[in-house]
């Protein structure tokens, strides 16, 4: 398996895969995906022997204060090995998140366990998320 940082439109094409197999993402568009990629400042893609991508997550940051990862998302035939904790091992130990203070992201309920074995808490100080729709 190797880690990839720069994205093709091939590996655009994967991600897209791998969103349309997630109930938060599946409506996304080809173009969106392109877009959404291009637009954060952090992409992170696993590939297996046979050049699939089989793992991915985005960071949006300032690269100081706050990263904001998003959409850490494991091929369904590929979970259970350890692909998501490989992920969120390379976002901790990533040169251009080095000196990052908050590391944030949404989640499941069933998914706090797993992001609180990597330090992330739902106690933010009485925080609240906001949302504004845009139409």
């Amino acid at each position: 398996m190797k880690v990839i940082t720069e994205f093709t439109e091939d590996d655009i094409k994967q991600v897209h895969q791998l969103f349309k197999q997630e109930w938060w993402c599946k409506d996304r568009t080809l173009e969106d995906t392109e877009n959404c990629v291009k637009g954060s400042q952090v992409c992170i893609g696993l590939i297996d022997e046979n050049e699939k991508l089989i793992g991915f997550t985005r960071i949006i940051s300032d690269f100081i204060y706050k990263a904001f990862i998003f959409d850490v998302i494991v091929c369904p035939s590929y979970r259970g090995k350890g692909l998501g904790k490989k992920l969120m091992h390379i976002i901790e130990n990533h040169e251009k998140l080095k000196y990052v203070k908050h590391f944030e992201l949404y989640c499941l309920p069933q998914m706090e366990e797993f992001y609180a074995s990597f330090g992330f808490s739902t106690e933010v100080g009485g925080i609240k998320l906001m949302r504004s729709i845009n139409t």
